[in-house]
C-alpha cells in the first residue's frame, strides 16, 4: 500500500529505473540542486509520475526575524492589490522511460523525515530502482573561474570506482545532519544503493549559479549515459562568468582574493586560510556554513 501522502500519476513500465533527487533548502546554493533536475527532465521530456502531499512535512512560520521567517513562508506574488500567486511547497516525481530514470525535485522538509522517506522509497520499489542519486551544493572558498569540485557519500562502497573515474572526492564532515543523510542511512538499511554528490560552489556569489548547474548537469548526463545537449547551458555559464568578471573589475579588493583563491585552488590547498574573504562574506551577511 502507498503512504497516504503520496500521489501516483501514471503507471510507465519502467524495470530497474534510476533515481535523480533535487531538493531546495539546506544544500540548494546557486540552485545547483533543484536546477539540475529540473534541467534534466526538461532535456529529456520528462513526463509527471507523481507527487507528495505537502501538507505534513513544512512548518510555514517560525520564530526569529522576517529574514529567519522568510525561509518557511509559500512564496506570493501580489501586483495592484491581486494576489496572483500563492506557491505552497511542491515534490514531483517525473519519468523518462527511454532512459529508465526517475526525476525528483521536492523542498527539504522541516517534519516527519521518516514518513517523507516513505514516500521516496515507495517511488523506488514501484520502479525497482535499485541506485538513487541526491544532487546539492555548499557554500565554499571556491573561484568562480574554476569547475567545482565534486564530493560524495554514499551508503554502499560499490560506488567508489565509478565515482573515482570522474574525479569526485570523498566527504569528511561532522555536524549537524540533512535529511539527505538520513535517506542514505534508510537506503543502506532497506539494501538500496544511495549517493550524495554535491558542488563546493562560489560563496560569494549569490543567486542562481549557471557554471556550476551546467558542471552537475554534464556530470550526472556522463554518469548516467543520458543524452543531454550542453550547448546553451555553455552558452549560459560563459555569459554568466562575464558579467561576473566585469563586475569584480570594479571591486580591486574581491578581485585580489580570488586571484590568491585561484592560486590556492590550482595548488590543491584546502585549507586556504582565507581569512580576508572570510571576513568580506561575513560583513556581507554571506556565511559558509
Amino acid at each position: 500500500m502507498l503512504p497516504s501522502q503520496l500521489s501516483l500519476l501514471a503507471s510507465p513500465p519502467l524495470k530497474r529505473a534510476r533515481l535523480v533527487m533535487g531538493l531546495s533548502g539546506w544544500m540548494d546554493g546557486g540552485d545547483v540542486s533543484t536546477a539540475t533536475v529540473d534541467r534534466l527532465a526538461h532535456a529529456l521530456g520528462a513526463h509527471e509520475l507523481a507527487k507528495i502531499d505537502p501538507r505534513d512535512f513544512y512548518l510555514y512560520s517560525f520564530p526569529g526575524s522576517m529574514e529567519v521567517a522568510a525561509m518557511f513562508r509559500p512564496h506570493v506574488k501580489i501586483e495592484e492589490g491581486r494576489v496572483l500567486e500563492y506557491d505552497p511547497p511542491s515534490n514531483v516525481f517525473h519519468y523518462s522511460l527511454e532512459n529508465e530514470l526517475i526525476l525528483f525535485n521536492g523542498r527539504e522538509p522541516n517534519l516527519r523525515w521518516e514518513d517523507f522517506a516513505e514516500c521516496l522509497f515507495a517511488v523506488a520499489e514501484r520502479f525497482e530502482v535499485q541506485t538513487i542519486y541526491f544532487v546539492g551544493s555548499v557554500a565554499g572558498l571556491v573561484p568562480h573561474t574554476r569547475e567545482p569540485r565534486l564530493y560524495c557519500s554514499f551508503s554502499d562502497d560499490s560506488l567508489k570506482p565509478m565515482m573515482e573515474r570522474l574525479g569526485v572526492r570523498w566527504s569528511n564532515y561532522e555536524g549537524p545532519g540533512s535529511v539527505v543523510t538520513y535517506l542514505t542511512v534508510e537506503a543502506a538499511r532497506r539494501k538500496r544503493v544511495l549517493a550524495s554528490l554535491v558542488a563546493e560552489i562560489p560563496a560569494y556569489i549569490q543567486g542562481p549559479n549557471p557554471r556550476c548547474i551546467e558542471s552537475m548537469v554534464r556530470t550526472m548526463a556522463a554518469l548516467l549515459g543520458l543524452p543531454v545537449a550542453m550547448e546553451h547551458l555553455r552558452q549560459l555559464s560563459d555569459t554568466f562568468e562575464r558579467k561576473l568578471n566585469e563586475a569584480l573589475r570594479k571591486r580591486t579588493e574581491l578581485s585580489e582574493l580570488i586571484t590568491k583563491l585561484e592560486e590556492d585552488y590550482d595548488n590543491e590547498v584546502f585549507d586556504t586560510q582565507m581569512g580576508d574573504l572570510k571576513t568580506w562574506l561575513v560583513q556581507r551577511g554571506i556565511r559558509l556554513d
